[in-house]
Order: C-alpha cells, then structure tokens, then sequence
C-alpha cells in the first residue's frame, strides 16, 4: 500500500499585481480574496403538510482585495485612484491578477480578478520612534474573482 501524496501548505513571501500582463507592483500583504453567498430564507409546506424553513442562496457578493506595501517613489496607485477622484470610471476600471510567491520567487498560486478600481488608499502612518517601514494600503473593488492556474 502506497502512502498518499503529501501535499504541503503554500508559504508566501510576497504578492505581485499585474494588470494587462505587466507587474506593478509587489506586495507584503493581501487580504480579501472571498466571496459569500447572502442566504434567501422562507417557509413552505412540506409534502406532509408540516412547515419547513427553505434556505438558498442569493445575491453573490465578492470581498475588496486589499493589499499593503512598503512606500516607494513609485506613484502607479496614486494615479490610478486619481482617475477614480476625477470621475474617469471607464479609465479606471481594470482586470489583472494577485499572483503568490514562494522564498524564491517563484509564483505558486494565482487569482484573476475583473473590473476592479481603487476605492480606498492609505498613505502610511509615521512614527519616528519606530523602525519599521511606512506601509501603504489599497483597497479594490472588484466584479468577481477567481483561482487560476499558475501560469494560465
């Protein structure tokens, strides 16, 4: 009798964005990459005759992907929030892909999203007294998502 596979959780270092199959950015942190189903509850009859709570699903609605980085002098998601400031939707609105690297880089999980625009940005907080690196977070909203292949 052969042991199964094992199969190992994936360990992520870092995740890249691209839109239009071009990296713009990489990110330490992602959050956000669900869905839920709002449950549709009556009551009905059974065959019998006896009163039963029927529960379906309903609308489907897909959580903002947020994703946290270290600033840099790179403004790409300034500019792309300030499309959605002026109004400019059409411009706005992107498909692209989280993709999840290992310690070497190499991508080992990936996730396709559509339509999404930026509708929260956070600069970083500042204290002085601290070591740590200034974070800057983006929120997007999106129309769904899906889990891909990696490399597909």
């Amino acid at each position: 009798m052969t042991a199964p596979t094992r199969r190992d959780p994936l360990v992520a270092a870092y995740f890249s964005v691209q839109f239009d199959n071009k990296v713009v950015g990489a990110f330490r942190e992602c959050t956000g990459l669900g869905s839920e189903s709002q449950v549709v509850e009556y009551r009905a009859t059974d065959e019998k005759g006896r009163a039963v709570l029927i529960r379906e699903p309903g609308t489907m609605k897909y959580n903002d992907i947020v994703l946290k980085r270290g600033i840099t002098n790179d403004m790409d998601m300034w500019g792309w929030r300030q499309q959605v400031e002026e109004g400019k939707m059409d411009e706005a609105r992107r498909s692209g892909t989280i993709t999840l690297h290992n310690q070497k880089g190499e991508p080992v999980a990936a996730w396709t999203f559509e339509r999404a625009w930026p509708s929260k940005l956070n600069g970083p907080t500042y204290d002085a007294k601290s070591n740590e690196v200034a974070i800057e977070e983006l929120t997007i909203t999106h129309e769904g998502y899906k889990r891909v292949p990696v490399g597909g």
